[in-house]
């Protein structure tokens, strides 16, 4: 970094070119003021080379261990690797001192997560989860209503996450091991139990619903989870690939008004489109699919916030400049894969799971 105007930009190193590298990271960091793309680590032939096509100049690696080789000329590593990497490849970073974000979900265990965040907050390197979600529209505009205490005061909060894909997918989210870290609580659960927990704070008791319903499936492919929060919120979560016709995204109910929404934030199909996150229309949400507020006959509807997954990389950047805290606090993504296994837990023993909640360590 200079002292200049305009400092030095941060150098990326991101691991993974999957789904979540080439959608959800790479088009951000690369136009996220502060930061600059410069290495891109895939072993896949096909990958490299579509990395080579879009980001012209960034050089491509075949091996994180070529990464460790020249911790120097990077700044900021990104894990965007399959789940059951992001251990390894985050305790690497740290250990090489140097700050990492790690999609979500930090672990494939809670115990895993802690044991990461301890390393990170011992060697004193910055580290943080990518819970893009709370970038979304739809989650803003129910942050601002929760907020103005415009649908008074909370009751019971329902959110869902579904899918019409009768016909399993290869590749380890849908037919590796369990101990892969796949499975629709796991991938999909990291995001709803989080918003949960950003809207509502701490859960005391946990019921889990668990089922595969396709064949071939090694893991959970429809889940339901009930949390009961320590101010009295109900918060209900699905997640499923067998939904022929879509639930509400969001149904939030209060003693004054609701809040109900249909259809996810666009960004994801914008970015599978082979959109960039560019130009000051991203993320807006046409009049059509905004949600409603209100009660009965005097539901109205109320516009989606703007919606920006960019936001999350830049307090990144901002959090490496000026030394701030990042976009998201490491300790939050423990708490979701707690509230992942008391899901389990529930559903093997088809029982309530009592959560005692820890609070957050000194820093």
């Amino acid at each position: 970094m200079t002292n200049d105007a305009t400092p030095t930009p941060l150098r990326v190193a991101l691991i993974g070119f999957g789904a979540a590298g080439m959608y959800f990271h790479a088009p951000f960091i690369a136009s996220t003021p502060g930061l600059r793309l410069a290495v891109i680590v895939t072993r896949n032939p096909g990958r490299a080379a579509q990395a080579r096509a879009e980001y012209p100049g960034v050089e491509i690696l075949d091996q994180a261990a070529d990464l460790w080789a020249r911790r120097d000329d990077v700044d900021l590593v990104v894990v965007a690797a399959p789940n059951v990497a992001h251990v390894p490849l985050a305790t690497t970073a740290i250990e090489a001192g140097l700050p990492v974000v790690v999609d979500k979900p930090l672990a494939v265990t809670a115990a895993q997560a802690r044991e990461v965040v301890t390393l990170a907050r011992e060697r004193g390197v910055p580290l943080t989860v990518f819970q893009n979600r709370r970038f979304d529209g739809d989650f803003q505009t129910l942050r601002t209503l929760l907020a103005d205490g415009a649908l008074g005061v909370p009751l019971r909060f329902e959110s869902r996450f579904e899918r019409w894909r009768p016909v399993p997918k290869s590749g380890w989210r849908e037919s590796g091991a369990p101990e892969d870290g796949g499975g629709l609580l796991m991938d999909l659960g990291s995001h709803l139990i989080d918003q949960a927990l950003a809207l509502f704070g701490p859960v005391s008791r946990v019921y889990g619903e668990l089922d595969r319903r396709r064949a071939d499936v090694a893991v959970d492919d429809d889940v339901f989870v009930a949390l009961t929060h320590t101010n009295g919120v109900r918060s209900h979560l699905w997640m499923s690939v067998l939904a022929s016709q879509l639930g509400p995204r969001f149904r939030l109910l209060g003693d004054k008004a609701s809040y109900v929404k249909f259809g996810l934030d666009m960004q994801e199909d914008q970015l599978r489109a082979g959109l960039r996150p560019e130009g000051a229309s991203w993320g807006e949400e046409p009049v059509d699919r905004w949600g409603t507020f209100g009660t009965g006959d005097d539901a109205r509807q109320v516009a989606t916030a703007q919606g920006h997954y960019g936001r999350f990389y830049a307090g990144v950047a901002a959090a490496l400049r000026d030394g701030g805290p990042m976009p998201v606090d490491p300790e939050d993504a423990c708490r979701t894969l707690e509230i992942i296994e008391a899901a389990r837990q529930s559903a093997i023993e088809q029982r309530v799971v009592t959560l005692a909640w820890r609070s957050r360590p000194a820093e």
